[in-house]
């Protein structure tokens, strides 16, 4: 199934893309994609609900973020090994964990704010998990258990919070727009393999990022276990599990994102991200 949130920011309601490619609106039978209901049993449901009657998206609806309630938006760093050489760091022995800021997460396709005193706005694509059932101490065969689904999540980071002065990469990646998420929650069974979806982001329409899941170091699976031994993970909770090559402060010379650039990303099977970068807000 492809489900998705709608509506205006944090007022969104739940909904499901029908077998013949229809948006309908699920918030008859489900108050949101959130909490309990992100239970892979609980999403079993809808399987078998009349969509038919129930009611059309409207024409030209927002989509929100995939996902509502997410308390811990838990990141992976330096998963891919051909982009930790272009960031000039060693390849991770075990994985390189960091937090982004629940309160950055936004629509698919949602602008993205430049924040204030940033100079090194950057891009990188994600697939990202999205957990169902609490998990504390799993095992990685126990893993897809407890997983809803997959969705793209665009990580953005500005690299000067994150990596001069002081330094703190949760400085640098939790910023207000600074996580979307969508445009669909891809339940597992939709996804035969998570480890080989090619990915890609463009800006203004030329090629930045193309890569493929099948290099990350350390899978998803992999991933979910080893993050529940130090958090008690939660449904709606996501782990993003980190971006190939490409991305802007890699290039030489580096190429970062500005006012008015246009972005599109997309994971095969997870669906399409388009954004518009805005200056910073005055105040």
């Amino acid at each position: 199934m492809k489900l998705f949130r709608f509506g205006s920011p944090r007022r969104e309601k739940p909904g499901i893309i029908d077998p013949d490619g229809v948006l309908r609106d699920i918030s008859p039978i489900y108050a949101d994609l959130s909490g309990a209901a992100l239970a892979p049993a609980s999403l079993e449901r809808l399987r078998h609900a009349d969509l038919q009657s129930l009611p059309p998206v409207p024409e030209g609806a927002r989509l929100g973020p995939c996902i509502g309630g997410t308390r811990n938006f838990i990141a992976v760093g330096l998963n891919y090994a051909d982009h930790a050489k272009e960031s000039g760091m060693a390849i991770p022995t075990e994985p390189v964990l960091f937090n982004k800021a629940p309160s950055c997460i936004v629509g698919p396709n949602d602008d993205i704010e430049i924040p204030r005193g940033s100079q090194k706005l950057d891009f990188e694509v994600e697939a990202a998990v999205v957990i169902g059932e609490r998990a504390s101490y799993i095992k990685e065969s126990e893993a897809p258990a407890v997983i809803s689904g997959y969705c793209i999540c665009h990580d953005v980071s500005s690299r000067d919070f994150q990596l001069e002065g002081t330094g703190q990469w949760m400085k640098g990646k939790g910023c207000p727009t600074f996580g979307p998420l969508g445009p669909w929650l891809v339940t597992t069974d939709e996804i035969e393999n998570v480890q080989a979806l090619s990915m890609w982001l463009d800006v203004n329409g030329e090629p930045m990022q193309r890569g493929s899941t099948s290099t990350m170091i350390f899978g998803v699976h992999f991933l979910v276990a080893y993050i529940s031994k130090f958090i008690a993970l939660e449904p709606g909770d996501v782990i993003t599990t980190g971006t190939p090559p490409g991305v802007g402060m890699g290039r030489k010379p580096p190429r970062y994102l500005k006012a008015g650039n246009k972005i599109s990303l997309g994971i095969t099977g997870l669906g399409e991200q388009h954004q518009r970068v805005v200056s910073p807000l005055a105040g």
